[in-house]
Protein backbone atom coordinates (compact mmCIF):
# COMPACT_ATOMS: atom_id res chain seq x y z
CA UNK A 1 0.00 0.00 0.00
CA UNK A 2 3.05 2.35 0.50
CA UNK A 3 4.50 1.68 -2.53
CA UNK A 4 0.78 2.49 -4.66
CA UNK A 5 0.79 6.10 -2.42
CA UNK A 6 4.71 6.81 -3.22
CA UNK A 7 4.07 6.05 -6.97
CA UNK A 8 0.81 7.85 -6.62
CA UNK A 9 2.92 11.08 -5.04
CA UNK A 10 5.46 10.57 -7.63
CA UNK A 11 3.44 10.79 -10.72
CA UNK A 12 1.29 13.71 -9.26
CA UNK A 13 4.79 15.91 -9.03
CA UNK A 14 5.79 14.52 -12.05
CA UNK A 15 2.66 15.83 -14.04
CA UNK A 16 3.57 19.36 -12.61
CA UNK A 17 6.31 20.28 -15.17
CA UNK A 18 4.53 19.39 -18.24
CA UNK A 19 3.50 22.86 -19.45
CA UNK A 20 0.37 24.22 -19.65
CA UNK A 21 -0.10 27.41 -21.82
CA UNK A 22 -2.47 29.55 -19.48
CA UNK A 23 -2.44 33.15 -21.14
CA UNK A 24 -3.89 36.59 -21.15
CA UNK A 25 -2.40 38.26 -25.01
CA UNK A 26 -3.11 41.29 -23.46
CA UNK A 27 -5.29 44.07 -23.65
CA UNK A 28 -6.49 44.54 -27.35
CA UNK A 29 -7.30 48.34 -27.72
CA UNK A 30 -10.59 49.50 -28.86
CA UNK A 31 -11.70 45.96 -29.66
CA UNK A 32 -13.64 44.47 -26.59
CA UNK A 33 -17.74 44.47 -26.64
CA UNK A 34 -19.13 48.14 -25.74
CA UNK A 35 -22.15 47.68 -23.29
CA UNK A 36 -24.07 49.59 -20.59
CA UNK A 37 -22.43 49.58 -17.52
CA UNK A 38 -24.63 47.12 -15.73
CA UNK A 39 -24.16 44.68 -18.75
CA UNK A 40 -20.69 44.89 -18.73
CA UNK A 41 -20.10 44.35 -14.45
CA UNK A 42 -22.57 40.94 -15.70
CA UNK A 43 -20.31 40.09 -18.22
CA UNK A 44 -17.08 41.13 -16.76
CA UNK A 45 -18.45 39.10 -13.27
CA UNK A 46 -20.13 35.57 -14.84
CA UNK A 47 -18.28 35.19 -18.29
CA UNK A 48 -15.11 37.40 -18.96
CA UNK A 49 -12.93 34.33 -17.01
CA UNK A 50 -13.48 31.86 -19.99
CA UNK A 51 -14.75 34.69 -22.50
CA UNK A 52 -11.63 37.07 -22.72
CA UNK A 53 -8.07 38.16 -22.74
CA UNK A 54 -8.92 39.04 -19.33
CA UNK A 55 -8.93 35.51 -17.37
CA UNK A 56 -7.75 35.64 -13.56
CA UNK A 57 -6.12 32.41 -13.18
CA UNK A 58 -6.21 31.79 -9.60
CA UNK A 59 -3.74 29.70 -7.97
CA UNK A 60 -5.52 26.11 -7.75
CA UNK A 61 -5.95 26.31 -12.13
CA UNK A 62 -1.78 26.29 -12.20
CA UNK A 63 -1.64 22.60 -10.30
CA UNK A 64 -2.16 19.46 -12.36
CA UNK A 65 -4.23 17.59 -13.60
CA UNK A 66 -6.90 20.72 -12.92
CA UNK A 67 -5.04 22.83 -14.75
CA UNK A 68 -5.63 21.00 -18.11
CA UNK A 69 -9.27 20.89 -17.20
CA UNK A 70 -9.30 25.23 -16.60
CA UNK A 71 -7.12 25.80 -19.07
CA UNK A 72 -8.68 23.41 -21.91
CA UNK A 73 -12.19 24.99 -20.69
CA UNK A 74 -10.92 28.78 -21.19
CA UNK A 75 -9.64 28.14 -25.09
CA UNK A 76 -12.60 26.57 -25.77
CA UNK A 77 -14.77 29.65 -24.48
CA UNK A 78 -12.28 32.06 -25.91
CA UNK A 79 -12.82 30.07 -29.31
CA UNK A 80 -16.46 29.85 -29.00
CA UNK A 81 -16.57 33.78 -27.83
CA UNK A 82 -14.06 36.34 -26.84
CA UNK A 83 -15.78 39.32 -25.64
CA UNK A 84 -11.83 40.71 -26.18
CA UNK A 85 -12.15 40.53 -29.61
CA UNK A 86 -16.00 41.48 -30.29
CA UNK A 87 -14.98 44.07 -33.04
CA UNK A 88 -12.91 41.66 -35.04
CA UNK A 89 -16.61 39.61 -35.56
CA UNK A 90 -18.52 40.41 -38.70
CA UNK A 91 -22.11 41.35 -38.17
CA UNK A 92 -23.47 38.42 -39.06
CA UNK A 93 -20.75 36.57 -36.43
CA UNK A 94 -21.98 39.01 -34.05
CA UNK A 95 -25.44 38.45 -34.51
CA UNK A 96 -24.56 34.59 -34.05
CA UNK A 97 -22.68 34.86 -30.96
CA UNK A 98 -25.59 36.91 -29.47
CA UNK A 99 -28.30 34.39 -30.33
CA UNK A 100 -26.14 31.67 -28.61
CA UNK A 101 -25.62 34.02 -25.23
CA UNK A 102 -29.34 34.35 -24.90
CA UNK A 103 -29.94 30.51 -25.30
CA UNK A 104 -26.53 29.39 -23.49
CA UNK A 105 -27.15 32.42 -20.74
CA UNK A 106 -30.51 30.82 -19.59
CA UNK A 107 -29.72 27.26 -20.12
CA UNK A 108 -25.91 26.06 -18.71
CA UNK A 109 -23.63 29.56 -18.44
CA UNK A 110 -21.52 30.14 -16.67
CA UNK A 111 -20.33 26.26 -16.38
CA UNK A 112 -21.81 24.15 -12.94
CA UNK A 113 -17.64 23.65 -12.56
CA UNK A 114 -16.74 27.17 -13.03
CA UNK A 115 -19.54 28.22 -10.22
CA UNK A 116 -17.70 25.24 -7.72
CA UNK A 117 -14.94 27.92 -7.28
CA UNK A 118 -16.75 31.23 -8.35
CA UNK A 119 -19.94 31.33 -6.55
CA UNK A 120 -20.31 35.26 -6.95
CA UNK A 121 -20.23 34.52 -11.00
CA UNK A 122 -23.68 32.65 -10.86
CA UNK A 123 -26.47 34.78 -12.57
CA UNK A 124 -30.19 35.11 -10.69
CA UNK A 125 -33.32 35.13 -12.90
CA UNK A 126 -33.35 38.52 -13.63
CA UNK A 127 -29.60 38.67 -14.54
CA UNK A 128 -30.19 35.97 -17.25
CA UNK A 129 -33.36 38.23 -18.58
CA UNK A 130 -31.42 41.32 -18.46
CA UNK A 131 -29.00 39.26 -20.59
CA UNK A 132 -31.01 38.30 -23.11
CA UNK A 133 -32.88 41.62 -23.57
CA UNK A 134 -29.70 42.96 -24.21
CA UNK A 135 -28.46 40.31 -27.14
CA UNK A 136 -31.99 41.91 -28.85
CA UNK A 137 -32.75 38.44 -29.73
CA UNK A 138 -36.22 37.82 -30.08
CA UNK A 139 -37.91 34.26 -29.50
Amino acid sequence: MKKIVFVFLLVIIAIQFIPRYQNNPGYILNKEISAPSNIMMMLRTSCYDCHSYETKWPTYSKIAPLSWFITQNVNEGRRALNFSLWKDYTKEEKQKKLKRIYQKVYSSMPLASYLLFHEEAKLNKKQREIIRTYTGVRR
